[in-house]
């Protein structure tokens, strides 16, 4: 990722609407969600919607796609990987260590993991 796309990424999070509707198609992803279950999920009218859901195709953030008379919408996720992958690529290297976690630290943290209580 170039430092133009990750500004553009980071500006159409930048907005509550948008940032609710992206982390919305990410619970819903890979199929995404047709754009008047996502209004009616978030409480959005469907022109303030349809401004937002433009802005976040063109950051690269969701796709859509049509269905009949539907048009859904889902999350790239690969852009999202991308962007964190930018943001983090020279992570510690000013310090001379690596914040990679080794193989004994994630197999700590996943076993380590407190369980869920069921109700």
């Amino acid at each position: 990722m170039q430092t133009k796309q990750a500004i553009s990424v980071l500006s159409a999070l930048a907005q509550e609407s948008r940032l609710a509707v992206y982390r919305l198609l990410v619970e819903h992803a890979p199929d995404g969600l047709a754009a008047s279950a996502i209004a009616e999920k978030l409480g959005l009218a469907n022109a303030t919607l349809s401004f937002h859901l433009k802005e976040l195709v063109h950051a690269g953030l969701i796709t859509s796609r049509q269905d009949g008379r539907f048009i859904y919408y889902s999350p790239v996720l690969e852009v999202m990987d991308a962007l964190v992958g930018f943001l983090t690529e020279n992570c510690c290297c000013a310090t001379g260590q690596s914040c990679a976690p080794s193989s004994a630290t994630k197999s700590t943290a996943t076993t380590a993991r407190p369980k869920k209580r069921t109700a």
